[in-house]
Parts: C-alpha cells; structure tokens; sequence
C-alpha cells in the first residue's frame, strides 16, 4: 500500500469520525428542543363515581402544582367530598371540613412544621401573574379562594392569595372567570365522571327559591348553602404520579384575617 492510498484511507476515517461527530451533537441538539418530561398525572378515586384522571401543568403555575402535590401525597384529601356541585359550571371539593370553611396548615405539607393555618398566592392574570395562561375551559382544574369584595370592595384583592387546599373542576367553558383563578391542570381521563358529580341531587338550586322564600336549613337550624349535595361524592383516594421529578415544598404566606380586620373596622381592640 503505497503513502497516497494511506493518506486516503486516513482522510476517510477522519471524514466519516467528523460526520459522526455532528450526528451526534445534532441529535442531542434535536432531542434537547423537542423533550418534554412527563407532566405530573393527579388520579382521584370518588367513591361510587368512578377514577378522574388529572395532568397537571407546573409550566402555568408552579407553586400551585407543588402544593397540591405535597397534600395529595400527604393523604390530605383522602376522604374528603365534593361539597359544592354545579351542572353546566363545576364541582369543588378538597375542604377538610366538608362544608367549604376549612383551611389546610402547614402540618398538612410537612408533619414536622406547625398547627398554623397557610394560604398560597394565586397564580394569575388578575394578581399580576403573568406566566399562566391558561384559558379556563371544560376539564380545566383550578384553585378555590376567598371573595371578599361582596363584604367590602376594598379587600377585593385580599382574596387572590387566600388559596389552600379546596378546588374545583369544570364542566363547562367559563370564560367570564379567566385569568380571575388559578388553572393548574386538565382532566384527562373521567371528564364523565365529573359530569356525573356535577348533576349529582341537591337540596336546592338557588335559582329555583321563589322571591322572598328562605334557604332550606339543616336540622341544627343552620341555613344549608345553595348546590349542597344530599349525598357529597367521597374522594377516597387522591394521588400524583410526578415521573421521579420533586416539585417541592410550596412558597406560602399567613392567610388574610378577615375577622380581625372586620374588629379593627369598630374599633373593636
């Protein structure tokens, strides 16, 4: 083999290795633009309903995610019920009390933190967060929080950082609300089973009081609220699959005291 037949030969290899080279660092090129890790799956078991399957979106609101996944995986929605049905609008659940007033603490995030009551910021739009739009349409799961612009409109934006642990899951587009609350996922499996809940028997519809007719009340004489459900479908089981990905604890603060501030009003020390 003479010297021109060598140098080649070696021009080849060189050429082929160059080529090599470059596949492999365009298909890791590639392969980083277009991967996309798993989203975190929610699987909620309703007893007598059937399985609701949840994908989560922490690219919309990564705090909300990280919270609902520390209490979902901490147990703390099993045995809760859906207390609040809706046809054509949702069903809210989530509420250790079963009647809408509770407030998860932070024990429920962590067993080895305190007794204290917490609330989340919301993520979005209105609370000048941005990063989430996501469009609040049938499916979508979204966090339930405080109104207290009907009690004084100076708290109104009192009640976007009140979240905790309640949420609701549509069943009907509600673009009236968007950008007002914070979406965080979409049902991916058991959209009819969440329909099921939605028209579950109720007491009463608030739109079916005749003028000036009081609310029906329960046998301690309390007013039963309007969409309450004569038998609350029972989450026996709530948990979050996240592929191996931590998401964290999440960034809470202390809940606004609406109490205090309404004794503060009078003066009231």
């Amino acid at each position: 083999m003479n010297k021109e037949t060598i140098i080649r030969i070696v021009l080849i290899i060189a050429i082929i290795l160059v080529l090599v080279g470059i596949g492999f660092v365009g298909y890791g090129i590639i392969q980083k633009n277009t991967y996309n890790p798993k989203n975190p799956v929610a699987t909620i078991e309703v007893q007598d309903y059937g399985t609701i399957k949840i994908e989560l979106y922490p690219d919309y609101a990564p705090n909300t995610v990280a919270n609902f996944i520390k209490l979902a995986n901490n147990g703390f929605y099993d045995g809760t019920t859906f207390h609040r049905t809706q046809p054509d609008f949702m069903i809210q659940g989530g509420d250790k009390e079963g009647d809408g007033t509770g407030t998860p603490t932070l024990k429920d995030l962590d067993e080895n933190l305190s007794d204290d009551n917490y609330a989340i910021k919301g993520e979005f739009i209105a609370n000048k967060y941005y990063d989430n739009t996501l469009k609040l349409k049938k499916g979508v799961i979204a966090m339930a929080r405080s109104d207290y612009s009907s009690l004084d409109s100076s708290l109104k934006t009192k009640g976007y950082n009140s979240a905790g642990a309640q949420f609701f899951i549509l069943n009907e587009d509600q673009s009236s609300i968007d950008g007002a609350y914070a979406g965080f996922g979409r049902v991916i499996e058991g959209l009819d089973i969440v329909n099921k809940i939605a028209n579950t028997e109720v007491y009463y519809r608030s739109s079916e009081l005749a003028d000036g007719e009081e609310a029906p009340k329960d046998e301690s004489g309390n007013e039963i609220k309007s969409d309450t459900p004569k038998v609350k479908p029972v989450m026996t089981s709530v948990r979050v699959e996240t592929f191996g990905v931590d998401y964290g604890m999440p960034e809470t603060e202390e809940p606004f005291d609406y109490n205090s501030w309404l004794m503060s009003q009078y003066n009231f020390n």
